[in-house]
């Protein structure tokens, strides 16, 4: 009987992959596509993970790969009694956390206020105004920066204007307003961006939604709250698990600008860490063993937060 059974699966299996093969054979003009992506992946994304072994190595560029000694665990052992990684663990989370809070909240409001608006030139002009910061480079964002913040740049004459700011200082060399400078250059940076999904989703609302409630005397703001925001919850959930996952990832280019001696003790992310270990100091092997630690928290992170989200969106998962 089992004998049997064993032969009906082995059947079904064989059947099954012959029709997948057949089918791959009558679409192999559009099947031909996606060979250059999928090569593309396998050297640049599925190669490189042996690399990782180099986190259990003692690496130096006098090495290979192969040739290089094994440690065992004594890179994450050096991890763990570093105090400068630990510090950096401290910024990391404490500015992801207020990138969360703010950034996070602030795409879904804007883009409530842009869909409210009617269509015209001036709803364009919004969009545009919100979009171009996106397109800056760091470089270019850091440099403005750092001119408004300095002793007397722009925020500081307006403080001064409306009676605010009696001593002029550089903003940007204390390091305990660093975290909210990071935060809202960050959210000034990404928020209009942030906007798009969620307007693309609101375009799919139908019209007849909003006409119901208007009718039965719905205010806008109960409109929004009752039917807006129940309808963006797969793609606010989706957002949120890719923020959470990301939590460990700083924005490198942002630190590496706005970074100084001044504020090295706030401003100093796990990222930048990892960048100064690894290509400024040389020691590959810590550096590697960071950031694979990093990417095994990312992804517990990511497993949690899209069951957590799962919960809340009746046992549906949104990846």
């Amino acid at each position: 009987m089992q004998n049997s059974q064993k032969t009906v699966v082995k059947n079904s299996f064989g059947l099954r992959i012959k029709q997948k093969l057949k089918k791959f054979k009558n679409q192999w003009d559009l099947q031909s596509m996606i060979i250059p992506g999928v090569i593309f992946m396998i050297i640049f994304n599925y190669v490189p993970i042996y690399g990782l072994t180099i986190a259990f190595k003692q690496y130096s560029v006098t090495d290979t790969l192969a040739t290089a000694p094994w440690v065992g665990l004594e890179n994450f052992r050096i991890i763990v009694t570093d105090a400068a990684f630990w510090e950096s663990v401290v910024n990391t989370l404490g500015i992801s956390f207020l990138k969360l809070s703010i950034g996070f909240i602030v795409p879904i409001i804007l883009a409530i206020m842009i869909y409210e608006l009617r269509d015209g030139i001036f709803k364009k002009i919004v969009q545009t105004i919100s979009y171009m910061p996106h397109f800056l480079s760091w470089i270019v964002l850091g440099g403005m920066l750092i001119s408004w913040l300095s002793t007397n740049g722009l925020l500081n004459q307006i403080l001064e204007t409306i009676g605010i700011n009696s001593n002029y200082t550089n903003h940007l060399l204390d390091p305990e307003k660093y975290w909210w400078v990071a935060t809202l250059s960050d959210v000034w940076q990404n928020a209009g961006w942030g906007t798009i999904l969620y307007l693309a989703t609101m375009a799919k609302i139908d019209p007849s939604y909003y006409e119901a409630a208007e009718m039965d005397g719905a205010s806008k703001m109960r409109q929004v709250w009752s039917i807006t925001l129940p309808l963006l919850k797969p793609i606010v959930s989706l957002n949120l698990i890719l923020t959470i996952s990301g939590l460990l990832n700083s924005n490198l280019d942002q630190t590496l600008v706005l970074m100084n001696s001044q504020n090295i003790s706030k401003a100093e992310v796990i990222n930048s860490y990892v960048y100064k270990m690894g290509l400024t100091q040389g020691d590959f092997s810590y550096a590697t063993a960071v950031g694979l630690g990093v990417s095994i928290v990312s992804v517990i992170l990511l497993v949690v937060s899209n069951q957590v989200t799962k919960k809340l969106n009746d046992n549906q998962s949104v990846l």
